[in-house]
């Protein structure tokens, strides 16, 4: 994409954020709503607040992380309790556990918005989105929840280019769902399972693999990395290391999936429509 182009898509996101007047902005630290978050704070006249969820399924370096850069910023930035692992649907972990995930947390923004006078609710959507299945965008309807980043033409990569320029740190982090993504559906989620993942992750990551997903299928972990790290990570010594780290969090065996990693790897079985 040219700067031209990319240019004219901020002006329209600028012109659209300008026009909510006061906006909660859903703020995980992620890429997308970094870049909205950031955005959002530099509109004359906006009333901004970002919000971040302390749930089970974000791992705590992740709310950290999150919390490092609002403050880095100067953002308006709360963090919230979500407790989705109270509702016996979101635990089952059916195909629609996203929605019932984001319902929890869009009415706890929309009960901050009633308190506090925000007309607006925002998430970090952007257009690459609507081509993977995401219950959770049902969930933002149904809460007039607004999608700027759709509406102005944001593709993932303009957002990273666009974050770049702001010296956003997150303009090259990894895409980072919520750990229960790692869970194959109608497993039911867990805390113990959800740190076995964070966990393993995390110290996988460091290791050298920024890009890693473990599976959680019952005693397999099942590791997804992009393929061009194959002969790393088959060399016996860093083999034997991420094996050390799969049992210690409580696996009993893993696996290194032949495909490598495929983002929603588990959402592939579900018909979309």
């Amino acid at each position: 994409m040219d700067q031209e182009t990319l240019n004219n898509k901020i002006k329209k996101l600028h012109k659209i954020l300008k026009s909510y007047q006061s906006l909660i902005v859903a703020y995980s630290g992620g890429v997308d709503s970094a870049f909205l978050t950031a955005i959002s704070h530099m509109i004359p006249g906006l009333k901004i607040l970002a919000v971040t969820a302390d749930s089970p399924s974000l791992f705590n370096d992740d709310l950290e992380y999150a919390k490092k850069l609002a403050r880095e910023f100067h953002w308006n930035h709360i963090v919230i309790k979500t407790q989705e692992m109270n509702n016996a649907s979101y635990v089952s972990n059916d195909a629609k556990r996203c929605f019932y995930c984001k319902t929890e947390l869009y009415n706890h923004l929309g009960s901050i918005a009633k308190k506090h006078d925000f007309k607006y609710i925002a998430n970090g959507a952007n257009l690459d989105d609507l081509s993977d299945y995401r219950p959770g965008m049902k969930a933002a309807k149904n809460y007039n929840v607004v999608s700027p980043l759709v509406e102005s033409g944001f593709n993932k990569n303009d957002i990273r280019v666009a974050s770049r320029n702001l010296n956003l740190s997150t303009w090259d982090k990894p895409a980072q769902p919520c750990l229960a993504s790692r869970i194959p559906y109608g497993t039911p989620v867990s805390i113990k399972y959800l740190n076995m993942i964070g966990f393993a992750e995390k110290k996988i990551r460091d290791l050298g693999f920024p890009v890693v997903r473990v599976r959680h299928f019952g005693d397999l972990a099942k590791i997804e990395i992009p393929t061009s790290d194959f002969i790393r990570f088959n060399s016996p010594i860093m083999k034997e290391g991420i094996s050390k780290i799969i049992k210690d969090v409580g696996f009993k065996k893993m696996e290194l999936d032949a495909e490598g990693y495929r983002s929603g790897s588990l959402n592939k079985k579900i018909n979309k429509n």
